[in-house]
């Protein structure tokens, strides 16, 4: 739903510079921001809620596995189905 709100200046400046650090838009910042409020949960100041796993093992990808192309990656999932 498309709604006008008045948004003090340098707040809504934080708000599009911390959106475009996490690489979210504005809206999905506001509403996620929203969302958390009416939880009852504040927004952390890190902006990390939780740690993300990090694998210790050994390996890695297949050879001939690029993990910056979407292509080399479906195809290499192909292959172990």
């Amino acid at each position: 739903m498309r709604t006008t709100l008045d948004i003090n200046d340098k707040l809504l400046a934080q708000a599009k510079s911390a959106a475009a650090r996490e690489k979210s838009s504005l809206t999905r910042f506001i509403e996620e921001a929203l969302a958390m409020r009416l939880r009852g949960r504040r927004p952390s100041k890190s902006g990390r809620g939780f740690a993300i796993p990090v694998y210790q093992g050994s390996g890695g990808l297949a050879p001939g596995v690029d993990p910056t192309s979407n292509r080399s990656l479906l195809e290499a999932a192909d292959d172990f189905t």
